[in-house]
């Protein structure tokens, strides 16, 4: 047998790299699970020591600190003492970010089942989240408010970047009220608001999903420009707003459901309001981006999905809305703005 090329064996490699990717999420995931970088913030440690604290097997504590060490998360002495990088004290549990409870959710057994589902996700077109755990997403958090507030500080650190690009990529000036529909726990309402001292708010989400507004619009100084009221989109849209928000809404739905979801927006907009979809704006045929991994993510979890602008302007026409215009942010989403037609 001949020996490989270079080049055969380095795309070989890479594709054996991307088929074990799921083992390099569970090794940071059991470290996440085990609060090592909590541990290991006062210094270096052995895994003879961390042990008793972490409830594990010191001899199969060391051989998981040393694959950190490989990851890039722990540095390790001659003396076999482990230290935290700057990658691994991003994963304490007070880090800014929500890393931790990111890798917690993403990482976790129930995640990677629903993953697993991808095949049948792609034959079928339906949600491999509710063919491994019995319930659509949103349903199974509702029946889980220990998960649900893991997912929600989740999809807070996940979208870190984007209230503050928001607030500054659209002009809110003139603005009265803006009413924020499915807008959870109320973060990117209270970012908007916070830079537009005369803007009015009204959050909008189910009730068990905006139990937590409260107490952040009270922490950050906000709960006397706030009306948090509590519903579903699916029946209804609170009236009274000069701008809608829609923010990582419209992904979560196939085209039917968004439509539904729209034509409420619509009928309880006045003909000068406007509409603003907050998502990640696919590229155009032959442009790849990370979007294209998020929607298959989408499709699996929900049967949603990322659209592009050519997919938005149609979705929006069929609700009765004119596409104007897509204003970039400093992050990875876009404004979709529209007018009823």
């Amino acid at each position: 047998m001949g020996r490989a090329e270079p080049e055969e064996r380095t795309l070989q490699a890479q594709l054996v790299d991307m088929s074990m990717a799921h083992w390099l999420s569970r090794i940071v995931y059991v470290a996440a699970e085990l609060r090592l970088a909590d541990h290991l913030l006062d210094g270096a440690k052995s895994a003879e020591e961390l042990a008793g604290p972490t409830g594990t097997h010191s001899p199969s504590l060391y051989r998981l600190m040393r694959a950190l060490v490989n990851l890039g998360l722990l540095t390790e002495s001659s003396e076999r003492q482990f230290r935290l990088t700057p990658l691994g004290a991003a994963l304490r549990q007070d880090a800014p970010g929500s890393t931790r409870a990111s890798v917690l959710v993403c990482a976790s057994e129930w995640w990677s089942r629903v993953a697993g589902e991808l095949l049948f996700s792609v034959q079928t077109g339906k949600s491999g989240f509710e063919k491994a755990l019995g319930a659509p997403l949103f349903e199974w958090l509702a029946r889980n408010p220990g998960f649900a507030a893991l997912f929600s500080e989740t999809m807070i650190g996940f979208h870190a970047s984007e209230p503050p690009a928001v607030a500054a990529a659209f002009e809110f000036t003139g603005l009265s009220t803006l009413v924020d529909v499915g807008g959870a726990s109320g973060n990117m309402l209270a970012t908007i608001l916070e830079g537009n001292p005369s803007l009015r708010g009204i959050l909008f989400d189910l009730p068990h999903v905006v139990q937590d507004a409260p107490a952040l619009f009270q922490a950050r100084g906000l709960s006397n420009r706030v009306t948090i009221e509590s519903g579903s989109f699916f029946e209804r849209v609170p009236a009274g707003g000069d701008a809608y928000l829609l923010s990582h809404i419209i992904h979560d739905w196939n085209d039917e459901q968004s439509i539904s979801i729209l034509s409420n927006c619509r009928q309880a907009m006045r003909p000068d309001n406007r509409l603003l979809i907050i998502e990640l704006v696919l590229p155009p045929p032959g442009v790849s981006q990370p979007g294209e991994i998020l929607d298959l993510i989408m499709l699996v979890d929900v049967a949603g999905q990322e659209r592009s602008a050519e997919e938005y302007r149609v979705l929006l026409g069929k609700a009765g809305f004119g596409l104007t215009r897509i204003l970039p942010t400093k992050s990875r989403v876009s404004i979709v703005e529209a007018v009823i037609a």
